[in-house]
């Protein structure tokens, strides 16, 4: 017997709530969570009440059984949180969900992520406490105390070892600001982004400048999950998952900056696993949106799925090649983290589906396939793949 998740699950409804720059929500966190789940449904043509499970990433502090009593679902048959790993949860929170309606353990699920760093803290800032213990011990001392540390420093190890260069990330930050002009949901749509103006931002930490970083921001998206064989009786397009794996290589997330790969992703053994079930190779992806908390994870991320080598990098990352409609392979067309606004990425993931509809703000010409990575570097990592009734 095969056991795959590939054409078992689609996509069939999408919805965000209103996203705003860090602490600019006059709404608490579950209302923007419940907003974006209530524009989903109305997206998908269902009653929030035919919900039956829920799916989400990140620590979400809005828990499954709280959402589904607020929302009146009918009942409550999943609920599930991918442990750790941040942002690099999201396609797993959707491997799950797709999981859940292939086995008949729930009929419609969704999953979710909300976030208003204005009322819990922000990730980009450094711990305020006043005292260190455990693993901080080993690093806020030496300076490393938030996340544009942590990464800066596998990314700079990883452009050091293989002579990339910096004009490689100006295109992936060039390309998301260049796609957040046409998105009306963009925090940055107004702002365009020219080469001087990246090269003279002021250093946040090195490789990383100012439009290397991703937002700040609050809001929440949501997405409906059903099995394959529904997915003709909703009002849009059919999205099926072809693949969506997660997981981490070993010792990825050993302690303090112990782990034996350390300039790396994480994905060199998940990205394998995820072409394996959907049956497809790098050069047959028509669209691709990477999670960009930062563009140096973005270019790491991109070699581990064999999108380009180590020593073609430079070459490969230019901004014609990146932006749509024309690039040979688009990248992150709603503005992505950087750009339009930062959900832990799932709104990277309602993009994605966009592209397969035909109905995203920078659409790719006869998108068939598209795929999402998350959160790179970020343990457990995810991807997914997703593709129109063609390619089921």
């Amino acid at each position: 017997m095969q056991r795959t998740l590939r054409g078992q699950a689609a996509v069939v409804g999408l919805g965000q709530s209103a996203c705003c720059r860090y602490g600019d929500s006059p709404l608490p966190e579950i209302r923007l969570t419940l907003e974006a789940v209530l524009n989903a449904c109305a997206d998908a043509g269902v009653e929030a009440s035919e919900i039956d499970g829920f799916s989400s990433y990140g620590d979400d502090r809005s828990e499954g059984p709280r959402l589904a009593a607020a929302l009146g679902c009918r009942e409550l048959r999943y609920s599930n949180l991918v442990w750790g790993g941040g942002g690099g949860g999201a396609a797993g929170a959707l491997q799950n969900a797709a999981a859940a309606v292939a086995t008949g353990l729930a009929e419609c699920v969704v999953v979710y992520r909300g976030l208003a760093q204005g009322q819990f803290g922000r990730f980009g800032r450094g711990s305020e406490a006043q005292e260190v213990r455990g693993e901080a011990a080993h690093t806020v001392p030496y300076g490393l105390m938030s996340a544009p540390h942590l990464f800066a420093m596998k990314v700079m190890r990883f452009m050091h070892q293989h002579r990339i260069e910096r004009s490689a990330l100006r295109a992936i930050s060039m390309a998301a600001y260049y796609h957040s002009q046409n998105n009306p949901r963009a925090i940055m749509r107004g702002r365009p982004l020219s080469e001087a103006a990246y090269d003279e931002a002021r250093w946040i930490v090195e490789p990383f400048r100012l439009f290397d970083c991703c937002q700040e921001s609050d809001g929440a998206a949501a997405m409906i999950i059903v099995a394959a064989e529904r997915a003709p009786d909703h009002p849009h397009r059919p999205c099926y998952v072809l693949g969506a794996v997660s997981g981490a290589p070993y010792r990825s997330q050993a302690r303090v900056h112990n782990m034996p790969d350390y300039a790396s992703s994480h994905f060199r053994t998940v990205a394998g696993r995820l072409y394996a079930m959907a049956g497809l190779r790098p050069d047959e992806i028509d669209v691709l949106q990477c999670y960009d908390h930062f563009t140096g994870c973005v270019l790491m991320a991109m070699i581990d799925h064999g999108f380009c080598s180590p020593e073609s990098a430079n070459e490969f990352f230019t901004f014609d090649r990146l932006i749509a409609p024309a690039g040979l392979l688009p990248l992150n067309t709603s503005g992505g983290n950087l750009a339009e606004c930062y959900v832990h990425g799932l709104t990277l993931m309602t993009e994605a589906v966009r592209q397969i509809r035909g109905d995203s703000c920078n659409q790719v010409p006869g998108a068939e396939v598209s795929m999402m990575i998350a959160g790179a570097m970020a343990t457990p990592v995810s991807c997914c793949i997703l593709g129109a009734a063609s390619t089921v």
